[in-house]
C-alpha cells in the first residue's frame, strides 16, 4: 500500500483547550465536548494530574502504566463507578459496567459466543447485513453516519437474534437508539460530584424515556428467544448460544433481567462502536481517494458470495480499518478507580483516585507514534508501527477486560469496507468536513456527509 502524500489535509481532531483554564471554564468545555476539553499537552506528556473539590484523577499515557492498569493487576484497577452514573439506565447491570466476581461470572457465560468457531457460524449473516448496506446506499449527497448505524444494527440483529433490521422491534429499537445516544455524553457531570449510593440519579428526561423503550423492546425479543429455546424452535445465533450457556464454575444461566442488560451492552458495543469507525473510515478515505482505489480494487476478488476465508485476505482494508481505530477510537477514554495506594512515575496515589486511559491520547501521541496525526495505513506493515501498536494501540481495552467483540469487529469492518467500495466511491465535500466530537462514541458534530456515487462494474 503506498503512503499518503505530505500535502493532503491531515484528519480534523478537535482544537484542544489552552493549559491554563479555571474550573468553572473546564465544566462548561466538558459539558460541551470532552475531547476538546483536553489541554495540547497530553499529546506529549507520559502522566497528567487533574484535582477538583471532590477527587483527583490521573490520565496515564506511559505504556507502562497502562499495561500495569489493564493487565498485570486488573482486579486493583476496577471500572470506575463514575462511568455507570450515566449509563446505569440503559445497561443496567452489563458486564460493561459490573465489577469483580460478578463480572468474571458475565464473562464465563458469554465468552463462549464469541470463540473462533462461533464467528465463522455468524459469518452468513453478517455478509447477508453488508449486502442489505449495499442495496440500500443511494447515490448523491449521504449522511454516512446514519447509513453506517443502520449498516451496524442490521449486523448486530442478524448475528444476535436472527432477524434483519427491518423487523418491527429491531427497527423501533434502532431508532429509539439513535435518539438516546446525541443525548447522552460518555461522562455524566454528576460523575464529578461524590454522591452517596441512596441518592436518587438524575438525568435528562429523553434519556431515561429512550433508555426504558430500548430495554421494553430488548425484554420482548429476549422473551421471545426464551419460548423458543424452550420450545427448541430457536435458531442458532448468539442469543441462544448466550442464553443457553451456563457458569462452568456454578451452572448458573443468565435470567431474564440480566440478558436484558447484556443485550443492551451488545447492542451499545457492536452497533456504536462499529458504526463510529466505518463512519470515520469512509471519511478517511474521501480524503484519501487512492488508497480507496487500493481498496476497492482489493475487494474485487471477493466474488458474489465470498467465504469466510476471503476476509482474511482483505489486508487494505484491515489496515485502513486499523489506522482509523487509532485515528478515531470509538471510545476515546476508559475510566479505572485504584484500591490501593500507588506510586506512578514518582507521584503518590491514595486509593480512590480516577485512573484515566485514553486511546484518544494513546494513539495520537508524539513520542509513541510516528507522524501521529496522519492516515497512513502502510504504517501497520513496517516494524515500528507494530511495536508502537503493541504499546499503544487499544481501541479495543486491553488484558482481561478486553472487548469480549474484538474479534468480531475485525470481520465486520473490513467486510462491510470492501463489500460498500467495491460498489460506490465516497467523496469529500468542499466545506463540510466533520469535527469529531464525544458522545457514547467518537461522532461528528453535525455529521459526516460524502458524496457517493457508484463505480461502473
Amino acid at each position: 500500500m503506498t503512503g499518503c502524500p505530505v500535502h493532503r489535509p491531515l484528519p480534523p481532531k478537535p482544537a484542544p483547550r489552552p493549559d491554563k483554564v479555571s474550573l468553572l471554564g473546564y465544566l462548561r468545555l466538558f459539558r460541551r465536548d470532552i475531547l476538546s476539553a483536553q489541554p495540547a499537552r497530553l499529546y506529549h506528556a507520559w502522566m497528567a494530574e487533574f484535582r477538583t473539590p471532590f477527587f483527583r484523577s490521573y490520565m496515564c499515557n506511559d505504556p507502562a502504566l497502562v499495561t500495569r492498569v489493564l493487565n498485570e493487576r486488573p482486579d486493583d484497577f476496577p471500572k470506575s463507578n463514575r462511568i455507570s452514573e450515566g449509563l446505569a439506565p440503559l445497561l443496567g447491570r452489563s458486564v460493561f459496567l459490573t465489577n469483580g466476581e460478578e463480572w468474571k461470572r458475565q464473562r464465563r457465560i458469554i465468552d463462549p459466543a464469541f470463540e473462533g468457531g462461533r464467528l465463522k457460524d455468524t459469518y452468513p449473516a453478517m455478509l447477508a447485513a453488508g449486502q442489505a448496506a449495499v442495496a440500500r446506499l443511494s447515490e448523491g449527497e449521504v449522511e454516512v453516519e446514519e447509513a453506517m448505524s443502520h449498516a451496524a444494527a442490521d449486523v448486530i440483529f442478524r448475528t444476535l437474534f436472527s432477524i434483519p433490521i427491518e423487523n418491527e422491534v429491531a427497527a423501533r429499537v434502532f431508532h429509539e437508539f439513535r435518539a438516546y445516544q446525541r443525548t447522552q455524553p460518555i461522562l455524566n457531570l454528576a460523575a464529578f460530584l461524590p454522591l452517596p449510593r441512596w441518592m436518587p440519579r438524575l438525568h435528562r428526561r429523553a434519556t431515561r424515556r429512550s433508555a426504558a423503550l430500548i430495554r421494553g423492546l430488548i425484554a420482548l425479543l429476549t422473551a421471545e428467544r426464551a419460548a423458543a429455546i424452550a420450545a427448541g424452535t430457536a435458531p442458532d445465533d448468539l442469543a441462544t448460544k448466550i442464553m443457553t450457556t451456563a457458569d462452568p464454575q456454578t451452572g448458573e444461566r443468565f435470567d431474564a433481567s440480566e440478558m436484558v442488560d447484556q443485550v443492551a451492552i451488545f447492542f451499545l458495543a457492536g452497533h456504536e462502536t462499529s458504526a463510529s469507525a466505518l463512519a470515520w473510515t469512509l471519511y478517511l478515505l474521501a480524503l484519501y481517494p487512492e488508497v480507496q482505489d487500493e481498496v476497492a480494487a482489493e475487494a474485487q476478488s471477493l466474488g458474489d458470495s465470498p467465504d469466510f476465508a476471503a476476509v482474511g485476505r482483505l489486508k487494505r482494508a484491515r489496515d485502513v480499518f486499523r489506522e482509523t481505530l487509532r485515528l478515531y477510537p470509538p471510545v476515546p477514554m476508559m475510566v479505572r478507580e485504584n484500591r490501593c495506594p500507588e506510586d506512578f512515575r514518582g507521584r503518590k496515589v491514595a486509593p480512590g483516585a480516577q485512573v484515566v486511559l485514553s486511546p484518544w491520547h494513546l494513539h495520537r501521541h508524539d513520542r509513541l507514534w510516528s507522524d501521529p496525526d496522519a492516515f497512513d495505513p502502510a504504517r501497520w506493515q513496517t516494524e515500528a508501527g507494530r511495536q508502537s501498536a503493541r504499546d499503544a494501540f487499544l481501541p479495543f481495552s486491553a488484558g482481561p477486560r478486553v472487548c469480549t467483540g474484538a474479534a468480531f469487529a475485525m470481520i465486520e469492518g473490513p467486510l462491510l469496507l470492501a463489500l460498500l467500495l467495491r460498489s460506490f466511491r465516497f467523496d469529500r465535500i468542499e466545506g463540510a468536513d466533520p469535527v469529531p466530537v464525544a458522545h457514547l462514541t467518537v461522532r461528528a458534530e453535525n455529521g459526516i456527509r460524502l458524496r457517493v456515487t457508484r463505480r461502473a462494474a
